[in-house]
């Protein structure tokens, strides 16, 4: 995904990933702080959310038909910020927290059963899937803003609807790439820079440019509303506060 500093990757999958460059290793209770595979006085870290589409495909099926088209139309016609509600899926035990089951909250943070139509109930899923992100994201160091930009791959990142609530709750544009087997991608080059003439590629983050040179830049597919900062941000608190009641 030819991550740089200051981007955040994330990948939409059966479980969900997110990694990001680090200068300084972090200690982390859940998730993952590795050697940078191209600058190895830096650091990467990886988290990994186990409930991405095994929740995305539970709510499509129960609220949308088992459409996706449907999912997508009732998603966009929730307003951001689902009027305060806000809600918290995970099928599996989940890594990051570690709990399992449904919570939803009103906009009073009391809890409740149920949401008032399957729109509420889509819109919840998915915004509450970024939330925890970003949170998450923004307690390695990440810094949200126009500046930086969110680079997605996965199944779900080809859902316009979807990404678009990336962008808005990151307050970040979001970039696609071209290849869509970007882990396998990435290996072959991953693998092809392992075994260059160090004699005359000493740099690995410059020869890494090099052989992937060639590859399409990855394209932007859509950027946050202007109000999305000032929505997302007090539901990022709102939800570690709620989480804590959960555990």
């Amino acid at each position: 995904m030819r991550l740089n500093y200051g981007d955040l990757a994330v990948s939409l999958g059966t479980s969900d990933t997110l990694f990001l460059w680090l200068k300084e290793p972090i200690l982390l209770p859940e998730g993952h702080i590795l050697v940078n595979p191209l600058d190895h006085a830096a650091y990467m870290a990886l988290l990994c959310f186990k409930n991405g589409s095994l929740s995305r495909e539970r709510f499509r099926n129960e609220f949308a038909n088992r459409s996706w088209d449907e999912f997508s139309q009732k998603l966009e016609k929730t307003p951001r910020g689902n009027f305060g509600y806000m809600g918290f899926f995970f099928d599996e035990q989940e890594i990051i927290p570690f709990v399992r089951g449904d919570y939803r909250f009103d906009a009073q943070n009391n809890p409740i059963k149920k949401f008032p139509s399957p729109e509420n109930e889509i819109r919840a899923m998915i915004e509450g899937q970024f939330i925890a992100k970003r949170a998450h994201a923004e307690s390695l160091g990440f810094s949200i803003g126009p500046e930086h930009k969110i680079l997605v791959t996965g199944g779900a990142s080809q859902n316009q609807a979807i990404v678009q609530v990336l962008a808005d709750v990151f307050n970040s544009p979001v970039y696609r790439i071209e290849a869509t087997n970007s882990a396998a991608l990435g290996s072959a080059y991953m693998a092809k820079q392992g075994i260059r003439d160090r004699s005359v590629h000493n740099d690995p983050q410059a020869y890494f440019k090099e052989i992937t040179k060639s590859l399409s830049p990855p394209q932007l597919v859509c950027k946050p509303y202007s109000d999305a900062n000032k929505i997302y941000t007090p539901m990022v608190d709102r939800y570690l506060t709620l989480i804590k009641t959960i555990h």
